[in-house]
């Protein structure tokens, strides 16, 4: 009877340390997942930034800022592409410092919060993107209303704004699928391992 009773306390001894072991491995495979996706949206967001950026190489800047100071605009845009620089850099930073930080996780929890803080990064980056672009064409076809109010008549001015709206909802739906394409293959990876970390964290 003694030895009976031992073999049952060895079995559950080891089937404790096998799950131990495997909650373990699941950590460690869902922590390096969410590490290596992190890099990677760090690294889209850098080449995304530099190759957008070496669109100007192609226009003629000089061209669109006659126009902008024609349009009274020149400052307004000068300024606020400044802006838009720092809240990209910005965004940059935290998606450097959220690779770092899951790199260093040492709990599943943490984990599991740095996760969520990524999710939140990329959508606001996404978010602000979007804003800003809608804000600008949005500036600049009531300045172009504007300088010409004497020549447009109300029903044109509506047609304008109306022509505008549907151009403007068109390039904005083709960015967030532009988006989508590049960060929402990502985010959902992230969210799955997510799922993960919350079904050993309630096992645990």
């Amino acid at each position: 009877m003694d030895l009976l009773e031992n073999y049952k306390k060895a079995w559950d001894n080891q089937s404790k340390e096998t799950d131990k072991l495997n909650s373990v491995e699941i950590y460690k495979l869902a922590k390096s997942k969410s590490s290596s996706i992190v890099k990677w949206i760090f690294i889209i967001g850098i080449l995304e930034f530099v190759i957008l950026n070496s669109m100007y190489f192609f226009v003629d800047m000089d061209a669109a800022y006659a126009e902008y100071k024609k349009l009274g605009l020149y400052n307004f845009v000068f300024y606020s592409q400044f802006f838009a620089y720092a809240i990209i850099f910005y965004f940059l930073f935290q998606f450097y410092r959220n690779y770092k930080r899951i790199s260093v996780s040492d709990s599943t929890k943490v984990l599991m919060k740095k996760i969520i803080q990524t999710r939140k990064s990329v959508k606001n980056y996404v978010i602000f993107n979007l804003g800003y672009m809608a804000l600008i064409m949005f500036i600049v076809v009531v300045a172009e209303i504007n300088l010409n109010i004497d020549d447009i008549s109300a029903k044109q001015i509506l047609l304008v704004l109306l022509l505008s709206l549907v151009v403007c909802l068109v390039l904005l739906g083709c960015l967030l699928l532009f988006y989508q394409l590049l960060y929402g293959f990502l985010l959902r990876k992230l969210k799955r391992n997510y799922k993960e970390l919350a079904k050993l964290d309630d096992y645990n």
